[in-house]
């Protein structure tokens, strides 16, 4: 099994882990790659891209960093190419992500997205980059599930990944030939 990963934060980084180690368990041969943080890269990842060299915040900073930004979507959409991965995982980030998802999605890439933007909270028009775009959407709260299920786009509850009573390593596998 192939995944590419983009996980562009800390927090990503920290939740992907999880997921990370999980896949390693379940298929110690899958090959994961992508956009992570040392405690991806710990779990088994490669990276192409580590999150710090992606940490800016604020509208001039994004700006500033267009470059890069076009040059990471370049290099991941030929890596989504190149590998033709069984599934690509987008983790959080979604203003990075809901863009990307939309051109990897036109190379026929299933799409996953583990820890939904909060719609509920604010920019509740992202649902609708989303619908069409992502195959699954695991979601950290239950409430979350009916949002997504309204508009047609394919939900699981997961359960949060800071309960310790709940920890990914210990769940279903997430991502297989089945999304």
């Amino acid at each position: 099994m192939r995944v590419i990963v983009v996980a562009g934060e800390a927090s990503g980084d920290l939740h992907g882990a999880g997921v990370v180690r999980a896949l390693k368990a379940m298929d110690p041969h899958c090959e994961i790659t992508g956009i992570g943080g040392d405690k991806m890269q710990a779990g088994g990842m490669q990276l192409i891209f580590h999150i710090r060299e992606l940490a800016f915040m604020g509208f001039w900073e994004v700006i500033q960093h267009l470059p890069l930004i076009r040059s990471v979507e370049r290099t991941l959409e030929a890596l989504l190419r190149a590998q033709r991965p069984d599934a690509l995982l987008l983790i959080d980030y979604p203003g990075f992500n809901l863009r990307f998802a939309r051109r990897a999605k036109s190379l026929g890439v299933r799409i996953v997205y583990y820890i939904s933007p909060q719609v509920w909270a604010w920019h509740p028009g992202r649902i609708k980059k989303m619908k069409g775009v992502i195959d699954k959407m695991l979601v950290v709260f239950p409430f979350e599930l009916d949002i997504y299920r309204r508009e047609r786009i394919p939900a699981e509850f997961v359960g949060h990944p800071l309960r310790k009573d709940y920890p990914i390593e210990r769940r279903q596998p997430l991502i297989g030939p089945n999304v």
